[in-house]
């Protein structure tokens, strides 16, 4: 029984308090008629001069997940989103599942309608109360969370807010959520507790040391070792160990489909996206967080070639097929385990000298090779329609020099980008939960104010991210975003995939493929000038590059969003 004697908070109050004691710097917000204790909540706090994180009213959910993914990918920190019962639960499902095949913890938050309908202080007051019921709300994204919970009694909310956060953080990451009944967040609950310190730890994974030792054998006997690389390497330093490594062994590095980067991609050891060419000839393919690391029905490993996995979560148990050959699996933080591995081999270094000195070699001139071609099929794609390769290849000069990311969905390519820090490069999660850049650009410019920030989206992803709500988002958080559409009026990605399954089939052979036209296209430049955004239309390739110049000083000198479209090929 709770101590009537002692001070005491709403639960909405003390759980929001909770959120701030634990690390959440953000609440992202879309309020509903479940909210009044949640905002009752935090005028209460407030008044008493209890931390609370920032709350920021965002007017979609998808956008309030993206934000915190967005974030955290900036900060390492996990976030906090609200949403509105089960409507606003189900907006939030695309952002879960986002964030749980990518790793990323955020806390997800909704209301429940209300329980009983009359009699108790939170009780249903309007006909939604009754319609917005569920038996199972928490069904909706069950499968992308790590753990979810109802709050039964205020008494938990210090305690359920600690064991959220703790889930979350714990390797393999993810998101988790917490279904918040409105009488429950109007009840009182002790304050005492509210700012002391978490009680609960995240639990970090390991690899035993024996399988640590037994894939640094491997990579030290391999004669044609490959690394394929999908998720970057984990931290900085593990990004500059990893390239040391591919560099000291001669290793063909590949990023394939990257997410993030875990080399410089103008590294003398990068050999591209396509791991065709070096698969098909490797002994030893060492594997670092992939949840594809190649096409089964396309690349082939020879016969008797090893396998090792590195990751969180390396056999990606949450996907029921994922039948990749796996000799050794080493489960642990990523940038923990390449430290380990390359230091364990080290030992290996001074009698594989003249291997790895023909190696090197060998891999060095096959990538030079490769990053020519690249960069000149480039080059030719300026005109008469520019091609995204031209795009990246433009914006990769616009940013020289400047500390910039780069996030991509469906918008310019990673080849023919130069790259060489570890947080410049992020693509769309492999999930397929469109409309993740543009939300994610904001989370990351909102924590990161210094640098430019740049979210490259084709025309579909585009209008998935409902910009509408994002420019508004930008413009009330005074958040100075470039954004780059890339236009060719159609989904890109599904023709593509199309002509992959059957290249002479009857769609690839018609005038106008179906179900692929996004034509006619909108003005888009229109819908960022609705939110005072810098605009500029782009369609001949001379214009490109003083374009992006002005949008840049725009985003960084005037701190004003920016939005350039690029027709494209």
């Amino acid at each position: 029984m709770m101590d009537t004697k002692a001070p005491t908070i709403t639960a909405g109050g003390a759980l929001l308090a909770r959120l701030k004691a634990v690390g959440v710097d953000y609440i992202f917000a879309n309020s509903g008629t479940d909210f009044p204790p949640i905002i009752e909540g935090l005028a209460e706090a407030s008044a008493n001069q209890i931390p609370l994180p920032k709350a920021i009213v965002i007017p979609h959910e998808n956008a309030a997940m993206g934000m915190a993914h967005g974030y955290y990918l900036a900060t390492g920190r996990a976030q906090a989103v609200m949403a509105h019962t089960n409507v606003g639960l189900a907006n939030c499902a695309i952002g879960a599942i986002n964030a749980a095949t990518e790793h990323v913890p955020m806390l997800v938050f909704s209301g429940r309608t209300p329980v009983v309908e009359k009699g108790r202080l939170g009780a249903r007051t309007v006909p939604i109360g009754w319609g917005q019921e569920m038996r199972d709300q928490a069904a909706m994204i069950r499968e992308a969370v790590k753990w979810d919970y109802e709050l039964k009694f205020p008494e938990q909310a210090v305690d359920i807010v600690d064991r959220a956060y703790a889930i979350s953080n714990s390797t393999p990451r993810g998101p988790v959520y917490l279904s918040l009944p409105r009488e429950v967040l109007c009840e009182p609950c002790p304050s005492d507790a509210l700012e002391g310190p978490a009680t609960i730890a995240a639990a970090t994974a390991g690899p035993r040391r024996a399988d640590i030792e037994a894939a640094a054998k491997l990579l030290s006997e391999a004669k044609n070792p490959l690394i394929i690389a999908q998720r970057g390497a984990g931290s900085s330093e593990a990004f500059r160990t990893l390239s040391r490594l591919a560099d000291d062994w001669g290793i063909a590095l590949c990023q394939y489909w990257a997410i993030q980067l875990a080399a410089p991609t103008d590294h003398p050891m990068a050999v591209g996206g396509d791991p065709a060419e070096w698969i098909a000839k490797a002994d030893l393919v060492l594997v670092i967080d992939c949840l594809a690391p190649w096409s089964p029905d396309i690349h082939t490993l020879q016969p008797g070639c090893k396998v090792v996995h590195i990751g969180e979560d390396p056999l990606y148990a949450r996907f029921p097929v994922r039948n990749f050959p796996c000799d050794l699996a080493l489960a642990g933080d990523t940038a923990d385990v390449i430290i380990e591995l390359s230091a364990a081999v080290s030992r290996f270094l001074p009698q594989t000298e003249d291997v790895r000195k023909a190696r090197r070699a060998k891999v060095a001139a096959a990538a030079a090779r490769r990053r020519t071609d690249v960069l000149e099929r480039a080059a030719a794609g300026r005109g008469p329609v520019m091609t995204k390769a031209f795009v990246s290849t433009c914006l990769s000069k616009a940013i020289e020099g400047r500390d910039a990311a780069v996030l991509s969905e469906l918008g310019v390519p990673l080849e023919e980008l130069t790259l060489q820090s570890p947080d410049t490069w992020y693509q769309e999660p492999h999930s397929g939960g469109l409309g993740w850049c543009f939300p994610a650009a904001l989370g990351m410019k909102l924590a990161r104010q210094d640098r430019l920030i740049i979210a490259t989206m084709g025309d579909g992803s585009y209008m998935f991210s409902n910009p509408v709500a994002c420019h508004q988002i930008a413009e009330a958080a005074n958040i100075p975003l470039l954004i780059l559409v890339l236009n060719n009026s159609e989904w890109g990605a599904v023709r593509q995939s199309v002509l992959g399954v059957y290249p002479d089939g009857f769609a690839a052979k018609s005038n106008a493929m179906p179900l692929v036209s996004l034509s006619p296209s909108p003005d888009f430049t229109k819908v960022a000038a609705a939110s005072r955004a810098w605009t500029a239309k782009v369609t001949e390739a001379d214009d490109l590059m003083p374009t992006l110049q002005a949008a840049i000083e725009q985003v960084m000198v005037e701190k004003r969003q920016a939005l350039v479209e690029i027709r494209i090929a």
